[in-house]
């Protein structure tokens, strides 16, 4: 009964079904409101880190870092499974379709077919995971707010992943459904990791954010040369320029974080060739690091995010402090 009920609000309802990206029934969907507010996102970071550097303090944010790390992870979960059981649901309705050009399933997550309509629920699910981009974009303000501290990495990270999602529904944009399926998967457990160091219980034993980066940026590696693949032996995917975007994106934030691991690795051996540091429990500095690590923002992310960099060097300073 329950998972009845589940399918039918995720997957078959009425809203989900009928629903078509238009410029007019949409909001957010025009070329114009993505420009404002993502410049708008920017000025007001920027003004809000200038206003507080007159501060001698971090501003008080209360329980506002868990509670979002909650929403998120509880938003996270929901366009997981939507987009999963209307995912399942396409394939069953349009199998028949697919025969013509001898298309599988698989095929399908990783190529749409040329004419690709932004409408129905796959696509109803990519347009809840663009809205959660600007949820995504409170977290900054929050950072701002309690370290007074403006990163350029997390600001670069969320404008350019709210244009990204923007562009899969603008150009129907092939494999957006795997992305945001893999995406919404370590959203969920990111954030469902920082809600439970935010409201203090244990971290960790190893760097999790970090690990759940790799994860995420070797199956998107994985599966943009499958994207590539078929482009080439199908005839043509739909919206591959969009694709071709989101590629050039993958490949920056995938050389940062392979130069960030390298430079982690090299400084552990650097560290255990000198024999230098004993062995240090983690008093309340140690905790309070990794509390405040959990915490901060992050937008660690579909294509991978910039943050969760300065994240892992974070974890690994706290995981050294244990040793």
């Amino acid at each position: 009964m329950a998972a009845n009920w589940l399918t039918y609000y995720l997957a078959e309802h009425p809203a989900i079904v009928n629903f078509r990206w238009s410029h007019t029934q949409s909001w957010g969907s025009t070329w114009s409101f993505l420009v404002s507010s993502v410049s708008l996102y920017l000025a007001l970071s920027l003004l809000l880190h200038l206003l507080l550097l007159l501060c001698r303090r971090p501003v008080p944010v209360g329980p506002a870092p868990a509670l979002h790390s909650l929403l998120m992870a509880l938003l996270s979960a929901t366009i997981f499974a939507g987009a999963l059981l209307s995912s399942a649901a396409e394939i069953r309705d349009t199998r028949w379709l697919w025969r013509r050009s001898r298309t599988t399933p698989f095929q399908w997550f990783l190529c749409f077919p040329l004419g690709t309509r932004p409408s129905g629920r796959v696509f109803f699910w990519s347009y809840a995971f663009y809205l959660s981009r600007f949820l995504h974009m409170l977290r900054t303000f929050l950072t701002i707010l309690r370290r007074r501290r403006l990163s350029s990495a997390q600001l670069f990270n969320n404008a350019a992943l709210t244009c990204v999602a923007f562009l899969w529904l603008e150009y129907s944009q092939s494999f957006q459904v795997l992305a945001i399926l893999s995406a919404t998967l370590v959203y969920a457990a990111v954030y469902g990791y920082r809600f439970w160091t935010a409201i203090g219980l244990p971290v960790a034993c190893f760097p999790f954010v970090a690990h759940c980066q790799v994860v995420l940026l070797g199956c998107n590696l994985v599966c943009h040369v499958g994207v590539l693949a078929l482009h080439l032996a199908k005839g043509g995917c739909n919206g591959i320029g969009a694709w071709v975007f989101n590629s050039v994106l993958n490949g920056a934030v995938l050389m940062l974080f392979l130069n960030f691991y390298v430079k982690m690795h090299l400084g552990k051996k650097r560290r255990v060739g000198g024999g230098g540091g004993g062995r240090h429990g983690v008093g309340v500095g140690g905790a309070s690091e990794a509390r405040d690590r959990d915490r901060e923002a992050s937008s660690s992310t579909l294509y991978g995010g910039l943050d969760v960099i300065k994240e892992a060097n974070v974890e690994r300073i706290v995981k050294e402090k244990a040793l």
